[in-house]
C-alpha cells in the first residue's frame, strides 16, 4: 500500500513536470519551441565590447583641413579578425570558388528538402577530366606546355538585402531590395608592378600570393568588393556548419567608426594602437610596419608586409591596427562625414552602382600601411581608395555584430 502511494505521488509528479511549458495552462509564458542559444566565438577573432569612442585626430591636422572634427560616438560589441585576412585564409575562398564552378561544369548538383539545386560537395573532382579543360589556358595562351587554371574566370555570385531602402522607401517590394553581384575574386597580382615605377617588384607579383612563404602574410590586391564578396562567401560557409542554430550576423567590413574603436584598443584619443605618443618604444625601436624617416623601409624589420601576427597586439588583442596593409572599411569617404553621422552605431554608407560617378566610389580605408609614413598609421587618421581599385599595401578583416548584451552575460 506504502509502495503504492509512493508509485502515485511519482506518477503525479511526472504528469505535472510533462505538463509544464504547454500553453494549456493557460499561462503567458512564451513560445516553447525555441532553438538554444549560448553565444558563439569565431575561431581567430577577438572579442571588442561596447563602449564610446571619441572619433577625430588625436594629433595634429597636418593638413589643417579642420574637417575631421572630434565626436562622441557610442558602439554595440562585436568580434574582429585578431589579424589582417591572410594569403592562405583567402586563398581558401578561392579555392572553394574553384571547386563549385568545376562542380556546376561537371553537374555534380542535389536537391535539398526545399526543392533548391545544391552542390554536392561529396563527389570528389578530378581536374584531369577533360570536361575541365575550359578551366584552363589553351593555345597560344598557354605558358610552355604547362597546364595552368586560368583563375581570371572564376567568379563569385552572390545577393544582399538593402535594409535601407526596405525602411525608408514605401513603395519599394521584396524584388527590388534583393541586390544580386557577380565579383571576380582572383588578388590583383600585377599590383606589386603598377604600383611603384621603375621598381622591380616581379618576385612578389610571381610569389606573394602563391608561395607558401608568404601563406601568413595579408592578402593584397583586393579590393573593396571582393573584400565584400568573401565576407559573404564566410558567412555562407558559417551558416552551412551551423545549420542546426539559429543564423547569427552576418559577416562584413567593419564601419569606419568600429574599426577606429578597435585600433584604439580601449586608450581614447590615443594616436596609435598602444596608446602612447610615439612611434617607438623606451628602447628606441619601432612599434609597426612603415615608412620611417625618409624611406629606410627595412629598419621596422619588413621590406615589405610582415606576417599578420608580427609585432605586439593593442590591448583587445588586435595585431598590426597601425601599418602592415592599410585596410578597407564598409564606410563611403566624404570629407565632412563625421557631421552627418549619428551618435550611436554611425554607418556613413553608400552601395556605389558601376553608372555612378566616381566620387561615389571612395571608401575609406584605414591604419595606413607598409609603404607610409608614420602619419597614417595614427588611429584617427582617415584615408580613401576607389572601391574597384587593387593595391599592394590594402588588405582588410572582417567582423561580424556581437547578439547580446555582453560576451560575460554566458
Amino acid at each position: 500500500m506504502k509502495s503504492l502511494s509512493k508509485l502515485s505521488v511519482l506518477l503525479f509528479t511526472v504528469i505535472l513536470i510533462s505538463s509544464c511549458g504547454k500553453q494549456e495552462t493557460g499561462q503567458l509564458i512564451g513560445s516553447q519551441n525555441r532553438p538554444t542559444w549560448g553565444g558563439f566565438n569565431p575561431f581567430g577573432m577577438v572579442y571588442v565590447p561596447s563602449g564610446t569612442l571619441t572619433i577625430g585626430q588625436s594629433d595634429q591636422d597636418v593638413f589643417y583641413t579642420y574637417a575631421q572634427r572630434q565626436k562622441n560616438i557610442s558602439i554595440s560589441g562585436f568580434f574582429m579578425d585578431d589579424t589582417e585576412i591572410t594569403n592562405n585564409e583567402y586563398r581558401q575562398f578561392v579555392e572553394w570558388v574553384r571547386d563549385s564552378t568545376a562542380h556546376e561544369i561537371m553537374g555534380n548538383k542535389s536537391e535539398d528538402d526545399a526543392g533548391n539545386e545544391r552542390i554536392d560537395w561529396e563527389t570528389e573532382l578530378d581536374y584531369s577530366d577533360e570536361t575541365l579543360n575550359d578551366m584552363y589556358y589553351q593555345g597560344d595562351m598557354a605558358f610552355e606546355g604547362k597546364k595552368e587554371l586560368d583563375y581570371a574566370g572564376l567568379k563569385y555570385k552572390y545577393q544582399w538585402i538593402d535594409w535601407q531602402k526596405a525602411a525608408h522607401d514605401k513603395e519599394a517590394t521584396r524584388t527590388s531590395i534583393i541586390n544580386k553581384a557577380e565579383v571576380t575574386i582572383f588578388p590583383d597580382t600585377l599590383c606589386w608592378i603598377r604600383d611603384f615605377t621603375y621598381s622591380y617588384n616581379e618576385p612578389q607579383t610571381r610569389n606573394y600570393f602563391w608561395h607558401p612563404a608568404f601563406d601568413d602574410y595579408p592578402v593584397v590586391g583586393v579590393s573593396w568588393k571582393q573584400a565584400t564578396a568573401f565576407c559573404h562567401w564566410r558567412t555562407k560557409l558559417w551558416n552551412q556548419f551551423k545549420q542546426d542554430e539559429p543564423n547569427t550576423e552576418v559577416f562584413r567590413l567593419p564601419s569606419e567608426v568600429e574599426w577606429e574603436y578597435a585600433a584604439r584598443g580601449g586608450h581614447d584619443i590615443s594616436p596609435y594602437p598602444w596608446g602612447g605618443p610615439y612611434i617607438r618604444n623606451a628602447k628606441g625601436c619601432l612599434l609597426a610596419n612603415f615608412k620611417p624617416g625618409r624611406g629606410n623601409y627595412p629598419e621596422d624589420g619588413g621590406l615589405h608586409t610582415v606576417k599578420a601576427d608580427a609585432y605586439f597586439p593593442n590591448d583587445y588583442g588586435l595585431y598590426n591596427m597601425a601599418g602592415n596593409v592599410a585596410e578597407w572599411t564598409s564606410s563611403a569617404f566624404h570629407e565632412n562625414a563625421y557631421d552627418h553621422e549619428h551618435d550611436l552605431n554611425s554607418d556613413y554608407r553608400y552601395d556605389a552602382k558601376d553608372e555612378d560617378p566616381e566620387a561615389y566610389k571612395r571608401k575609406v580605408i584605414r591604419g595606413g600601411s607598409w609603404k607610409d609614413i608614420s602619419y597614417y598609421c595614427q588611429t584617427g587618421t582617415r584615408a580613401w581608395e576607389f572601391q574597384d581599385t587593387t593595391k599592394s599595401y590594402i588588405g582588410f578583416r572582417c567582423v561580424i555584430t556581437y547578439l547580446g548584451r555582453s560576451i560575460n552575460d554566458f
